[in-house]
């Protein structure tokens, strides 16, 4: 059995504070422990922050969808934004470097056991 949590955000992030809120109680409820619902929630803020902030432009109106599946077997989070979407080459990111952007994607990336980026829409899978 999985269970969905569907959620269409607007790209304010102080608006959706609430909605947040909420979709962390229902993760914290069907999550097996408190290193899983950490690694979750920080998946979900750096995955929504960047479709707000990069993809949508903070443009108000542009929407962020939220599709998180919960099962026996793994976590999926997949978020879309209304941008033009990307291409995310993982090997050319640099740490060292100060510039903007590609940080948080770096730790996603690292926190999920499979990764996804596909124009717009960005997936991170994690084994439970």
């Amino acid at each position: 059995m999985s269970y969905i949590i569907e959620k269409s955000l607007i790209s304010d992030l102080l608006d959706i504070q609430e909605d947040l809120k909420n979709i962390q109680k229902n993760l914290q409820s069907l999550l097996p422990d408190d290193s899983l619902l950490f690694d979750a929630r920080l998946i979900l803020d750096e995955l929504i922050c960047n479709g707000i902030r990069h993809g949508n432009k903070e443009e108000r109106e542009r929407l962020v969808n939220l599709l998180i599946e919960v099962s026996e077997k793994h976590l999926k989070i997949e978020i879309k934004d209304e941008g033009e979407g990307f291409k995310y080459e993982r090997d050319n990111y640099d740490p060292t470097a100060l510039t903007l952007g590609g940080r948080g994607l770096k730790i996603v990336d690292g926190l999920s056991d499979e990764f996804y980026v596909q124009d717009n829409r960005v997936i991170s899978i994690k084994y439970l």
